[in-house]
């Protein structure tokens, strides 16, 4: 049902409440799936079977739209958004069969701040709070199961510190796996924005020091954990327990990988995951369908929502728009040279979103931070400014356009943009090679909002395209990386500490050389520094460390100063949260 505007705009979660709601047995019967099909979670929300691949795997597939963007400021510039407002024009304006594939948000970010990831203003997928919240405890199975696997590491080496083999084999323990402790990469993992929890010792008990305890170890966010990346890349149940064996925590002593399957655990991992395969449906608020599945991070993962959804998806759907994280340098990147090498689906068309305020950004606009009010350089008319900050947004049209997919710019326009800083922002994407760019303002009208947009998308999809990897596999680990820094950031160097040097040899020794990349850096600039803005280049890419992710299928450098978990803010967004007691719901959440 069409949602009633409101002028001024209400608040995001009193929009999600005075929604009404179509029952998740009949948005999922829109898409011609029946009640066994599905797992129902209450009205709203319900997993979709795994053998819905194999039901429809007769029919066409859909057309598949990537929604990427511009490197952002620290607001964010409405990609998840603009994903929503898409699939709400093309469907409740164009007529269209379409669904769209997001991640679901770690409650990290949602807890400060950048809030909760449903969209915004009358484009998101709703119920809002159990999107932004637990949703069906996808991200709590993936913590368990993480941490069953880091308490099986320490236990082994624990155990191994003070049994001989022949005690060891009498407990059913056919080998000694003899870790090197100064090799494992495996963190536990929370779902929450602890700097604290960085660096930590553990077996600081006095029973248990050896020669393996204490020892230096940390926590990473829980979507920064291998196992969401391999929850997002795995195709089905087998190759979600191929996967997960596979997995790599660390070395014995003799420089060999060690792996879930070594440690005995890949079965239980596997069993914790069974039913976080399982891609969750929900609603738009104009009641289109939305799979929300996996939640990686771009900056620190692959930053893609689940290849499952996708492929189930594209067969439901005459079109379907999905989203990578970040910026067309991080988020977009991975998705073309990881995602859509293991999922076998190549985009029609690339959606760039761009903002007229982060084009002033990065032409030398005054810093902007969350919380704060922006300067009038942001809310009045700058033609100056906004054509020294373009440049950005032609650095990301040659990415997107370096892998022969058609690009349309989205410009989010936001109240105070004007027509002449609308028109110049157009005007400079066609001339960077843009099929096309169109205003939306589906945050104030919703799908009514994005007509423009979704009429030069669909205009997009049917442009022929010659879409090619940036890479191929058999080269170095090096070589991949440094093409990456050169081709996509412009990097004109990459430099290696002496640690990521030996990683790397002792990887590339252990065969897994030929995976891809998935660099983990800053989102705020397309370089390593957040604070290189615009378009920089002939920078030196700095690369502090090396995991591989062999299970998820890639090679995971960190570069710069890159943290695999978050801070709170001085004022985290939980501060303005709470629920109301007369009804029960939640207010505050953003």
């Amino acid at each position: 049902m069409p949602v009633k505007k409101v002028t001024p705009v209400p608040s995001d979660i009193e929009i999600a409440h005075a929604a009404e709601l179509i029952p998740i047995r009949d948005m999922a019967g829109m898409i011609d799936l029946v009640e066994d099909d599905l797992d129902l979670y209450g009205k709203y929300k319900a997993k979709v079977h795994l053998d819905v691949i194999e039901k429809f795997a007769g029919r066409p597939q859909g057309k598949y739209i990537d929604v990427t963007a511009i490197t952002p400021t620290p607001l964010g510039e409405g990609k998840t958004t603009t994903t929503v407002g898409l699939t709400q024009a093309m469907g409740s304006e164009l007529g269209k069969n379409v669904i769209c594939c997001i991640r679901q948000p770690s409650m990290g970010p949602t807890f400060n701040i950048k809030g909760g990831a449903a969209g915004g203003g009358y484009s998101q997928v709703i119920p809002m709070e159990d999107f932004n919240l637990h949703l069906t405890g996808d991200i709590h199975a993936i913590t368990v199961a993480h941490n069953l696997v880091a308490a099986a590491l320490d236990t082994r080496m624990y155990h191994e510190s003070r049994q001989s083999d022949e005690a060891l084999k009498r407990r059913g323990l056919d080998r000694r796996l003899d870790i090197d402790p100064e090799s494992i990469t495996w963190n536990r993992v929370v779902d929450v924005c602890d700097r604290t929890l960085r660096e930590i010792s553990v077996g600081l008990n006095d029973a248990e020091r050896s020669e393996y305890f204490p020892r230096q170890t940390g926590y990473d966010i829980t979507v920064a954990s291998e196992l969401m990346a391999i929850l997002a890349l795995a195709t089905g149940l087998k190759d979600l327990r191929e996967r997960v064996g596979k997995a790599v925590v660390g070395l014995d002593t003799s420089g060999n990988p060690v792996n879930l399957e070594d440690l005995g655990v890949a079965g239980a991992v596997t069993i914790l995951l069974r039913d976080a395969l399982m891609p969750n449906l929900m609603q738009t608020l104009e009641g289109q369908p939305a799979f929300v599945h996996a939640g990686p991070f771009a900056n620190i993962a692959h930053g893609n929502s689940s290849i499952i959804a996708d492929q189930i998806a594209v067969k439901l759907a005459d079109y379907v728009v999905t989203e990578s994280g970040f910026g067309a340098d991080i988020g977009m990147e991975k998705f073309f040279n990881i995602k859509c090498r293991y999922s076998g689906l190549i985009p029609d068309t690339v959606v760039l979103v761009a903002t007229i305020r982060a084009l002033k950004m990065h032409g030398g606009g005054p810093t902007v931070k969350p919380g704060a009010p922006l300067d009038k350089a942001y809310t009045e008319e700058n033609l100056e400014l906004l054509e020294e900050g373009l440049v950005n947004l032609g650095v990301h049209i040659r990415n997107a356009k370096k892998f022969g997919i058609p690009v349309v710019v989205a410009v989010n326009r936001f109240t105070e943009d004007t027509d002449a800083e609308v028109a110049m922002v157009r005007e400079y994407a066609l001339q960077a090679g843009a099929f096309d760019a169109a205003p939306t303002e589906h945050w104030t009208y919703g799908g009514e909002g994005a007509v423009e947009l979704a009429e030069a998308v669909v205009g997009a999809c049917e442009q022929p395209s010659d879409f090619e990897f940036l890479y191929p596999l058999d080269w170095s680990i090096k070589e991949k990386i440094e093409h990456i820094a050169k081709e996509i950031y412009s990097a004109a160097d990459v430099t290696y500490t002496d640690k990521a040097e030996q990683q790397i040899a002792n990887y590339e020794k252990s065969g897994f050389g030929n995976l891809p990349i998935c660099m983990a850096k800053t989102h705020l600039s397309v370089s390593h520094d957040p604070d290189l803005k615009g378009a920089p280049s002939g920078f030196t890419l700095p690369v502090r460390e090396v995991r591989a992710s062999v299970g998820a299928g890639f090679i995971y450098p960190l570069i710069g100063t890159m943290s695999t978990m978050p801070g709170l803010a001085t004022r985290p967004a939980f501060m303005e949260m709470d629920l109301d007691l007369e009804t029960g719901k939640v207010i505050g959440l953003s």
